[in-house]
């Protein structure tokens, strides 16, 4: 839609100028007005900046029909949005159904009359200024709803935290930040990256079901102990519930198979290799390293982060999935600074963002693209559409 104090952006399309001439006239005095003589020029016009508001569509010209170049824009997300008001001659009710059947939201019958023409845009022009407002209070509260669930997750694993170790430091942000940067390592969808960085904190919530006192003793658990600490996977999985939420959904798994061994001799189900769900793979990993790199009450010094490396090296293919080796390698440097940046030395760092990165450099502007001289116009329309056709392809 057009930007507070900007005029609202009308496109026609229609291969008969006078007609193009008549609506430059009626509707210039209240909005901006682009004309195009066939679909290849409506396709050009509706991507480009400022994107109109509303396209007034002739339904028989040159190259394309009008059906075929609103399928195309509501087949591209750039423009789906635009609403399609279809002129035409005709007035049978089955090419109507068609049209709307494609996408448009109304039809105006030739010859075109002005004040028909003023009332029908005004009136559909509210009708998706209305529309945008609700989908943004949607996307507002969608936005609130997620921040406010973020945030729970990160007290709650606070809470787990406190509840094992009265120093509580940034193992919350260190674990979080090492899950994305291994899946980003493993050329996993970077859905899935900030997917695993949001669910991990919660991956160790079951030790909220093992007594503080067992969690805190220093040196080598007794038998019955180590027994209660073998169960916060599922008492982890347990806390967390069975949901539609994806995040919570991953969550569970996280929790549940983060101690799972990839030769088959981990706890609690002893799964072997690929039975192992690939987020709990990853989970043991960064579980693993973040244990070795930091205090623990049964082991006083932490490992250095060499150390570490060294040990979760060794264990690829007998403790951690070997195909995951190389992730490990790709995220190691960043995983470096992490540690360093998250370090509990610079105290409670709770309320620093969990939101992606947003390092990475915007991608290069493509350079304007000449307009060719006018030749067979229903040739040039013909190749507009078939590369119209061609882009949404690509952007499947």
């Amino acid at each position: 839609m057009a930007q507070d104090g900007a005029r609202p952006v009308i496109l026609a399309v229609d291969d008969a100028e006078d007609l193009l001439a008549l609506i430059g006239k009626v509707l210039g005095s209240e909005y901006e007005v682009k004309l195009a003589t066939d679909g290849g020029d409506a396709l050009t016009l509706a991507a480009q900046s400022p994107q109109p508001d509303l396209i007034l569509l002739d339904v028989e010209m040159p190259g394309a029909t009008g059906f075929e170049i609103c399928q195309l824009l509501k087949e591209d997300p750039a423009t789906a949005h635009i609403p399609v008001i279809f002129l035409t001659g005709r007035v049978e009710p089955a090419e109507q159904i068609e049209g709307l059947d494609v996408g448009a939201v109304d039809y105006l019958t030739k010859p075109i009359n002005a004040k028909l023409l003023l009332a029908r845009v005004r009136i559909h022009l509210a009708l998706a200024g209305r529309q945008a407002q609700l989908e943004r209070q949607v996307q507002e509260r969608t936005a609130q709803l997620e921040d406010a669930r973020a945030q729970l997750i990160r007290r709650l694993a606070r809470a787990m935290e406190f509840h094992e170790s009265a120093a509580a430091g940034n193992r919350v942000m260190r674990v979080a930040q090492y899950a994305r940067l291994i899946a980003q390592g493993s050329g996993a969808r970077p859905e899935m990256a900030e997917l695993l960085q949001k669910a991990s904190p919660l991956y160790d919530i079951g030790k909220m079901g093992v007594p503080a006192e067992v969690l805190r003793k220093p040196g080598k658990l007794s038998a019955p102990d180590l027994e209660r600490m073998r169960r916060h996977p599922e008492l982890g999985a347990e806390i967390i519930g069975e949901h539609a939420d994806p995040v919570l959904k991953l969550a569970r798994i996280l929790a549940l198979t983060h101690h799972e061994r990839w030769d088959g001799t981990g706890y609690p189900q002893k799964l072997p290799g690929k039975d192992i769900p690939w987020p709990g793979r990853v989970m043991a990993i960064v579980d693993a390293f973040e244990a070795m790199t930091t205090t623990q009450f049964y082991r006083q010094k932490p490992f250095t982060i060499d150390e570490a490396v060294k040990q979760v090296k060794d264990g690829f293919g007998k403790q951690f999935d070997p195909s995951l080796a190389e992730a490990f390698d790709k995220a190691l440097p960043v995983m470096r600074k992490v540690r360093e940046t998250y370090s509990d030395a610079l105290g409670d760092m709770i309320n620093l963002d969990f939101s992606p990165t947003r390092d990475a450099p915007p991608a290069a502007e493509a350079p304007a693209k000449a307009v060719p001289a006018k030749v067979d116009v229903a040739a040039k329309a013909a190749a507009a559409v078939a590369a119209a056709r061609a882009r949404i392809r690509g952007k499947r």
